[in-house]
């Protein structure tokens, strides 16, 4: 076993301990990292709040990891010593369903196993990155390009492939109007990739003080949603809407945007249910969806695609006593646009 300085909470909305805990022995494909940053993801506040419920505690939140290998297994062959590595939010599954066999792993049948907030197949609950070391079979572990610094690389291994997989499934690119909803951790990163794919790309957010930043990230346009003329003017325009806020919205209001066959997918997650009416697909054939990030062989196509395209993250380090206010600044949204530990402060 491999002991660990972690930062843990003991129970739904605590603050944070530094505490320790124990990994698994390295098994013959395994992989020890020396976890270097770990990316704060909205959904880390939702689980150490328990406000999707089923939380288990303690918890060690964290599925935006960013290091460097330690050791390998036996029988590990992706992977040395050294090599710049990153894990997402997910560390196992079945490897068999029909999902896992075509590099779909979020989707598995078994059901994956989450990186932390999660049981493995043995019943062990795991326990993520606001840590300093983890360890995980080299099938879930990916290849962080040289041209990605660390810091900024942890954060595409949830924000990024949850805003770039969506895009790319829905063939988001030339010809293709998308309209990004929010300009916070996921929305900032979607106007990249979707400007890199070659769409046309639209920002609504809440108000207009971020639209020069916007505009730097790639977006054509951007119209501010507090004003009511934003939804007469912008009717039926898009392909694509993509929904990255954690915030139940007018629905109906968003569906009016699309064309014919447009389709409105939602990554953010809020607490409460949406409500909707269904006039506003059927008299557009419109849809609406969600996307789960992606599975690892797309993972690892996002981070090459990031390092090609120039595509980081606006990131804020933080000292490991800072987390408790850095989620409090998330829910105040207080951030551009997202916080990152620097692990070696634990």
């Amino acid at each position: 076993m491999c002991q660990t300085r972690v930062l843990s909470v003991p129970s739904a909305k605590a603050p944070f301990e530094k505490t320790t805990i124990e990994r698994r022995e390295l098994r013959p494909h395994d992989v020890l990292i020396d976890i270097q940053f770990s990316g704060i993801c909205h959904s880390d506040i939702h689980s150490a709040f328990d406000e999707w419920g089923g939380g288990i505690f303690p918890m060690v939140p964290g599925h935006e990891i960013a290091g460097i290998v330690a050791a390998v297994g036996t029988e590990v062959t992706k992977f040395a010593v050294g090599d710049r590595v990153g894990v997402g939010c997910f560390v196992d599954s079945c490897g068999e369903c029909e999902y896992c066999l075509k590099g779909e792993e979020q989707y598995c049948t078994k059901g994956f196993v989450a990186t932390y907030n999660s049981l493995d197949y043995d019943g062990n609950p795991t326990y993520g990155g606001y840590s300093q070391k983890i360890v995980v079979t080299e099938g879930f572990v990916v290849r962080i390009p040289d041209r990605l610094n660390l810091d900024v690389a942890s954060p595409l291994l949830c924000a990024g492939i949850t805003t770039y997989s969506p895009l790319k499934h829905w063939n988001a690119g030339p010809g293709k109007k998308v309209a990004i909803v929010g300009m916070g951790g996921l929305g900032h990163l979607a106007i990249q990739y979707a400007h890199a794919l070659g769409a046309e790309v639209t920002v609504l957010s809440r108000s207009i003080g971020k639209k020069e930043e916007a505009l730097s990230f790639g977006a054509d346009h951007y119209f501010a949603t507090s004003d009511p003329a934003t939804f007469k003017t912008l009717a039926s325009q898009f392909d694509l809407i993509l929904n990255t806020v954690s915030a139940n919205l007018d629905v109906d209001a968003y569906l009016s945007l699309l064309r014919i066959d447009g389709t409105l997918v939602n990554v953010g997650a809020p607490a409460e249910p949406d409500k909707y009416q269904v006039f506003s697909l059927i008299m557009g054939r419109r849809s609406i969806a969600g996307s789960l990030v992606g599975g690892i062989r797309e993972t690892q196509e996002m981070l090459d695609f990031s390092a090609e395209h120039g595509i980081t993250p606006k990131i804020e380090v933080i000292r490991a006593d800072q987390v408790d206010e850095a989620y409090q600044r998330v829910l105040r949204s207080d951030v551009r646009y997202r916080f990152v530990i620097d692990v070696a402060t634990l």
